[in-house]
Parts: structure tokens; C-alpha cells; sequence
């Protein structure tokens, strides 16, 4: 078996484990916070709304995220099984799940959640279109249906199926999800996929010199990305979720100084905004992005 496949069976295995906590309604500090409070009824298909990663080493993950970003962290308990919630500003917006052990030689790694509307549906469309449905859905009290995938390109996706309506779109703020990359082995047809299983409109992106860069639009807005992956012979197809920052340089300071790592130095890309990725203290890799203007799409001129 490639590592990679191990490492999401790893990871699968871990929200299997959860469910033990997230199906619980015995106390109410073991259910998982809804996205929205009060709840609403927004649903925004193709928005990428929610993040877990999966860790070896909860306690070193939580104070590198917690000292970078600024989030403060809750941590869920039941029958020995904890789950940490992350919230910037108050509002949840990542969680964390613990790993086993004997898992401790594979690096922790993040798993991004997208809007469905329909997560029946959308998981039928997943097999119809050539992928793998890692983690059926579940119900999650509080937060809605759940449910892991892998596309045609074996890359691990989370589905959502919000009960407390989607976070809305609006600008994001420094700590907040900003976009999502998926590095792909042919980003051609791996756009071929998306569009069949979540509607997205797939347009070249311009914004690079590169004929295989794509981006993916719902609702009128782009919500991601799609790029080649790097000419590395460790590299890996997957999602990458990015969170905006403000000061970029002095957040990779922080990074190194709580043992994460600079993967990639910081660049210029599109609006006037500067890129870097990084890997945490446990090895989970994130990007992070400062904007010089507005990071809303929809506000843009």
C-alpha cells in the first residue's frame, strides 16, 4: 500500500472514531458547535466551509494554531475520545481530531468540507463520476450530515450538509479560511470531475502564465482553485486550505519559532497579495495569504 493511501485511511479511521463523541446527545459539551448561532437558512453549494486536521499530537497542534492564528480552542470529551473545536473571532472554524499513536511516523494532515445541498445526491455523482466515498454520511448533532470522498485523482474532499445554514460570503477576516488549492496530476480533468459533482463553473485562470490553472466558481464567485502539481517527486495530489494573515513575514517568524516550517517562501500572486505554505509543528500543511486590498471577490472592482 503507497503511504499516501495509508495516511487517508489513517485519517478516515479518525472520523469513524469521532462519531462515537459527534452522535451523542448525553451532554451538550460533547455535541459540536453549529456553524452558525443563531442558525439560518443560507446555503451556499461549492463554498468550502469547514477544515479538520487530523494529528498525532493534539497538544503541540493546538498551541502552534492557537499562537499563529489567534484561535482559541474547545475541547469535546466522551468515552475517552476528544475532539477540539477551533473558533477565530467566535465563530467556529476548524476542528481538530486526534490520530492514534502508531500513526506517529505519518504527518497530520488537514481534510476541507464543502457546501452540499443534497449530500445523498452529491455522493451518488461521486461514484458516477469515477471517485470513492471514503466516509459515508453521518448525522452530526448541531452541525448537519457529514461525509469524506476521494476525487478520480484519489485526493480527499469533506462534504457538509449544513442544519445551521452556511457561513455567509463575506470578506474574511485575518484567521478565516481565505481559499482552497487543489493540486492536481492532470488539473484538466480533475476540473472535469468537480464540475459533475458540484456544479462548478470551470474557467481558465489568467492570473497565471500556465495553460493548466483553473478556477472553480459557484454562485458567481470563485471558491478555488485548480493548479499542476509541483515538479517534485514527493508530491502528492491533494487540497490545500488557505487562511488569510495579516503581516505575512512576521507570521512565518511565528511559525518557525512554535517548530513549524516554511515550505514555500512568500510571492507575489494575483491582487496585489503575497503567498507562502507552511507545515505545522506536526507536520500539517496550510497556506497562508496577505492581501494588500480587499479579499472579497465580490467587492472587487
Amino acid at each position: 500500500m503507497h503511504t499516501n493511501s495509508v495516511h487517508r485511511l489513517a485519517a478516515v479511521a479518525a472520523v469513524i472514531a469521532l462519531l462515537g463523541i459527534a452522535s451523542s446527545t448525553s451532554a451538550q459539551s460533547t455535541t459540536f458547535p453549529p456553524l452558525n448561532a443563531p442558525p439560518t437558512s443560507l446555503q451556499i453549494p461549492g463554498k468550502l466551509i469547514w477544515a479538520d486536521l487530523f494529528t498525532t499530537d493534539a497538544e503541540a497542534a493546538t498551541k502552534f494554531y492557537c499562537g499563529v492564528f489567534g484561535w482559541t480552542a474547545v475541547t469535546l470529551e466522551q468515552k475517552g475520545r476528544t475532539y477540539t473545536v477551533f473558533s477565530n473571532a467566535g465563530r467556529p472554524v476548524a476542528g481538530l481530531a486526534p490520530r492514534p499513536k502508531s500513526q506517529s511516523k505519518h504527518p497530520s494532515r488537514w481534510i476541507n468540507y464543502v457546501s452540499v445541498m443534497d449530500i445523498s445526491a452529491t455522493l451518488a455523482r461521486v461514484k458516477e463520476a469515477g471517485g470513492d466515498v471514503r466516509a459515508p454520511a453521518r448525522n452530526f448533532p448541531d452541525r448537519g450530515r457529514q461525509a469524506i470522498i476521494a476525487d478520480s485523482e484519489d485526493s480527499t474532499l469533506g462534504l457538509l450538509e449544513s442544519s445551521a445554514g452556511d457561513p455567509p460570503d463575506d470578506e474574511p477576516k485575518p484567521g478565516d479560511w481565505n481559499w482552497f488549492e487543489l493540486y492536481a496530476k492532470q488539473p484538466g480533468i480533475a476540473t472535469v470531475f468537480y464540475r459533475q459533482v458540484f456544479n462548478y463553473a470551470v474557467s481558465p485562470d489568467t492570473r497565471t502564465e500556465r495553460k493548466d490553472d483553473f478556477l472553480l466558481s459557484s454562485g458567481g464567485l470563485e471558491r478555488g482553485g485548480v493548479a499542476p502539481l509541483p515538479d517534485r517527486n514527493d508530491a502528492k495530489p491533494g487540497w490545500l486550505g488557505v487562511i488569510r494573515v495579516t503581516e505575512l513575514d512576521a507570521k512565518l517568524a511565528q511559525v518557525v519559532a512554535l517548530g513549524g516550517e516554511v515550505l514555500l517562501a512568500p510571492h507575489a500572486v494575483a491582487y496585489e497579495s503575497r503567498f507562502a505554505i507552511i507545515a505545522d509543528s506536526t507536520g500539517g500543511t496550510v497556506g497562508l495569504v496577505e492581501y494588500a486590498d480587499n479579499a472579497n471577490p465580490a467587492n472587487r472592482p
